[in-house]
């Protein structure tokens, strides 16, 4: 049952970062495997590092505790950053004018796989002994 691969997905809606940029990070650790990956991430000087690991380690968390899979066996299999809702909003300029900007947000999507925990031989209770009673000899 080792060579069965599972599928486990966690999501971050509406980070508020542009999907630019957490691109780039997540560019880094797309198809590694999830420890190489979260160590990458913690050495990496971006702020979009944070919600991309955090994210990883979400799925990670799923797929052990939800999944019964093995720690060491789980790969990114997809690291997908999609463009969430925008705020549009206004910066004054000179001449009483306003220009419009957006505050953009992203999507993160991770999909992990890995192999599935061997189950461990179910050992049978041994039948409780009876104590016999004690006859006294009188």
């Amino acid at each position: 049952m080792a060579d069965v691969k599972t599928i486990v997905r966690a999501n971050a809606s509406g980070v508020r970062q542009s999907p630019r940029k957490i691109g780039l990070v997540a560019s880094l650790v797309r198809g590694r495997s999830v420890a190489d990956a979260l160590i990458i991430l913690s050495h990496t000087p971006k702020r979009a590092a944070k919600p991309v690991a955090k994210v990883i380690e979400s799925a990670k968390a799923n797929a052990v505790n939800n999944h019964n899979l093995t720690e060491a066996s789980l790969q990114i299999v997809q690291l997908q950053v999609t463009a969430g809702p925008r705020l549009k909003r206004f910066k004054p300029a000179a001449m009483g004018r306003a220009l419009p900007y957006q505050k953009r947000s992203s999507h993160i999507l991770v999909e992990l796989s890995g192999e599935v925990k061997a189950k461990k031989p179910e050992v049978k209770k041994a039948e409780a002994k009876k104590p016999e009673a004690k006859k006294e000899s009188k």
